[in-house]
């Protein structure tokens, strides 16, 4: 398992002193600042329509005038999910786009009012408007506070040269006025503006953090319609899968067994024209074919392991990871902890995921010892393959394989977790749902 890993870059100062300076905090602001006047705009707007088209229910002109509402409050959700990906680095998916039935203008208005994303964004553009209130004052006064305070040693002589008082006034009354002008009056006021400026960018991140929640949670597509893109996906996955291994099991049949048992064929034909004159030859071309036999037989076994091997439906996955372990080039120790056997599909995938994280091992990892551990977690099959090698290994890796394996494991709602730093050691974790066998 080969790959290089680089470090994450490390920074000289805290990263308490380097967030009011960071390009992340500085976007999240204007993501702040831009916030209040669209969700202002988004708030009237959209309640404005809304109110006229349930207002006009009673007569025909209420419905288009209430779907064209919703269809605007998902234009307001386009926008915003920009501004997201820009500003926040959020990248959340469009709902899947409204479509009639028919084609027609009332099977699109009848869609839209019964889609339920048309609803979540009107409903993003009631709530986010108070919220930007919120949000925009807090930011606005820990930042214009933080700052002005901070460098309030800086413009103090302006209150004397402009204003004509010494400085900023903290108290007055008829007879009475304190203003921060002694030498250390202004020191105090600038920690406590640098107190505001350290703390601002925290407090801003936690209520961006209100943002990505509406935003990810109101403006993206559901969750029945995640889980079917997610399936569709692993169904394709699959589909590939299974399509590259039918080409394998051709490939080998074509190129193996079935090319030697057409040599086997025209041996038996010349052995049976010489057996009359010359049954010497005829002997060695039967002992030929014999051998040819042998080796043919023994790739159809190989095949016939590679597809689903016996051991492993007469036995489990212990006994089949044990027999794989004893051909691995290095030696393995297998610990298979079940307490029952997991349904076929999902005990095939363990055993062809282990299969090849040991060839793996084998081929890349210069490994001297590689252990095994299976058993079950809760609901979980978890899979568990580490050796002493020299580490490198990732999935995306050059080589490596297990962009693949991960793309099997992930088609059954499974998890492939890789930790191979430079060096070594690896451990490569799998997760399988645990299914129980019918």
């Amino acid at each position: 398992m080969a790959a290089s890993t680089s470090a994450p870059a490390s920074h000289r100062l805290p990263a308490a002193i380097r967030a009011p300076f960071e390009a992340r905090t500085w976007r999240a602001f204007g993501y702040v600042l831009i916030g209040l006047p669209l969700s202002v705009l988004w708030f009237a707007l959209s309640v404005s329509f809304v109110s006229a088209g349930a207002g006009l229910l009673i007569t025909f002109l209420g419905v288009p005038i209430l779907a064209g509402a919703l269809a605007m409050c998902r234009g307001f959700g386009t926008v915003e999910r920009a501004r997201a990906r820009g500003l926040l680095g959020l990248d959340v998916a469009a709902p899947e786009p409204v479509r009639g039935r028919t084609g027609g203008a009332f099977s699109w208005m009848g869609a839209v009012l019964k889609n339920g994303a048309s609803w979540r964004h009107l409903l993003y553009a009631v709530l986010h408007m108070p919220w930007a209130v919120f949000s925009f004052s807090v930011t606005v006064a820990l930042w214009g506070w933080g700052w002005s305070l901070f460098t309030y040693p800086l413009w103090q002589w302006t209150f004397p040269a402009w204003v004509g008082q010494d400085g900023i006034q903290l108290y007055g009354d008829a007879t009475h006025a304190l203003y921060l002008d002694a030498p250390f009056e202004i020191a105090v006021t600038s920690l406590v503006g640098l107190v505001f400026v350290l703390v601002g960018p925290w407090v801003l991140r936690g209520l961006v953090s209100v943002d990505r929640l509406l935003v990810s949670g109101l403006l993206g597509p559901s969750r029945l319609a995640s889980r079917v893109t997610e399936l569709e996906s692993d169904r394709g996955v699959v589909v590939d899968t299974a399509a590259a291994d039918l080409r394998r099991i051709e490939r080998d049949l074509h190129d193996g067994a079935q090319a030697r048992l057409a040599a086997l064929a025209m041996d038996l034909g010349l052995a049976k024209e010489k057996l009359a004159r010359d049954p010497k030859a005829a002997a060695v071309l039967v002992d030929e074919a014999h051998g040819e036999v042998k080796l043919a037989l023994q790739e159809l076994r190989d095949l016939a392991r590679g597809i689903h091997p016996a051991v492993l439906t007469d036995r489990g996955l212990d006994a089949a990871l044990s027999a794989v372990a004893s051909r691995c080039a290095v030696p393995v120790s297998v610990d298979v902890d079940l307490p029952a056997r997991p349904a076929p599909a999902i005990e095939g995938i363990a055993y062809f995921t282990v299969s090849e994280l040991l060839q793996n091992v084998t081929r890349h990892a210069r490994a001297r010892r590689a252990w095994v551990d299976v058993w079950r977690s809760g609901d979980r099959l978890m899979l568990q393959v580490r050796d002493d090698g020299v580490g490198g290994a990732g999935v995306g890796a050059a080589g490596s394989g297990l962009t693949g394996l991960a793309e099997r494991v992930g088609a059954v709602d499974g998890v492939l977790a890789v930790d191979s730093p430079a060096g070594g050691p690896t451990t490569v974790t799998a997760e399988l749902p645990w299914r129980p066998r019918g």
